[in-house]
Parts: structure tokens; sequence; C-alpha cells
């Protein structure tokens, strides 16, 4: 058996210099995981600022320029989406819509694909947002304190988006996030008989497809579908 022997002028770590190492990674992690929200920030920030508000955009310039919404028939005007009530304008139709009418489409994803933007979740898989237009039900004050009737109002909606891009792209624009109330609201919240302040009812700790908590940092976050209310 070999046995090895520590030569006088060598010597292991103290606990001050394995401490001192410790606290470098744990900074360097730090710094890290600092710099990753940061990028994300920027890309949540770009989504809000040049991918939805663009659309609002082209979708009020539409507006003004024919006196009618998307899809709507220009002989027998609704001033609904689609001429219709709960029909989605999307994909290929809404592009040709808006081309049609000589709108500039917002930058999406590519050429061709303006109404899709791919982005990625804090764990660094990806996502893909999609852009749609409709004519549904949206909850509103009523006459009295309190009281809220549903009337129907022309909405974007957005798809495909995690739940911290639902909070930012809801606090940017309403200043604080609710999924019930302001002009941007979750899913199945946007239009209540008996609404009431809610939070997203999902988070970053739940994964793709799922509606408990998981906490798995590989997955694949759960994706949300934002309302977003058009002024006409």
């Amino acid at each position: 058996m070999q046995t090895c022997f520590m030569s006088q002028g060598q010597r292991g770590f103290t606990l001050m210099e394995m401490a001192l190492v410790l606290v470098v990674i744990g900074l360097i992690l730090g710094a890290v995981s600092l710099g990753r929200g940061v990028q994300r920030n920027a890309v949540y920030q770009n989504i809000t600022s040049d991918f939805v508000q663009g659309w609002v955009i082209a979708y009020d310039s539409y507006y003004t320029g024919n006196n009618h919404p998307p899809g709507d028939d220009p002989s027998n005007p609704s001033a609904k989406v689609n001429n219709a009530k709960d029909s989605e304008l999307c994909g290929t139709d809404l592009k040709d819509t808006f081309l049609a009418a000589g709108i500039q489409l917002p930058q999406g994803r590519a050429e061709g694909a303006e109404n899709l933007f791919v982005y990625q979740d804090v764990n660094g898989n990806p996502h893909q947002l999609e852009v749609c237009f409709v004519n549904a039900d949206w909850h509103e004050p009523g006459n009295s304190s309190g009281d809220y009737v549903l009337r129907e109002r022309n909405q974007l909606i957005l798809k495909g988006v995690v739940p911290s891009l639902a909070r930012y792209v809801d606090s940017s624009i309403d200043t604080r996030a609710d999924a019930g109330f302001g002009r941007v609201r979750e899913s199945g919240f946007h239009a209540q008989a008996a609404p009431t302040s809610s939070i997203w009812s999902l988070d970053d700790r739940v994964a793709f497809g799922q509606a408990a908590v998981t906490a798995l940092d590989e997955s694949q976050l759960a994706e949300m579908q934002l309302h977003f209310r058009m002024v006409r």
C-alpha cells in the first residue's frame, strides 16, 4: 500500500480561506442570476412597448382610416372585430386585413410572422406569443357604486404568456398587477358578473400544462392568455 505524506512546505486550506472561496462563488452566482433577470426584463419591456403596443397602434390606425374595426363589414358596419361577437381575427387573416388597408405591421418573430414573438422563460425554455383581436364581453362599472355590467368590447388577445410576463405587461400598462381590473386582464377574469380584485392565477413555479406548483428549474413554464381592451 502506498502512503502519501504532505511535504513540509505544503498545507491545507484554512477555514477563513474556504469561507472566502464560498463567498466569491456566491457573488458570481448572484451576478449571473442578476444578469439573467436584467436581460429578461429587457425582453419583457421590448414585448410590451414594441410588440403589444405596436399592435395597439396598428389597430387604432386601422380604425381611424376605415371608421370600423378590423374584419368588420364596411357596407354594414357593426363596430365589432370580424363583424361578430366571439369571432377571433388571427393568423394570416389578421395580417392580410391590416396589409390590405396599408397598415404597417409591428416587428414580430420574422417577416411574414409579425403576429408572433418568440422569447424564453426564466428556465431558458422557449415560448411563442400570438396576437389576435376579438369582440367579447368585458365587465365595466354600471349605474351605481359596486355594480358591474357586461358590455361587448373589442379586445386584443395575447396568447402564450408566462406568468411573470403577464404581471409585467399588466403593471406596465395599468401601473399595478390585477387579473380582474384595468385594461389588461387574465382570460376568465375579464368578463365577470361580480368581479373582485384578483391576483394572477399562476406563477413561474408552475409547469406547462399544470395548475399546481412544481418548482422544477428545468420545466417549461405554464402559459396564460391576456385580454387588452381597445378604446373603440
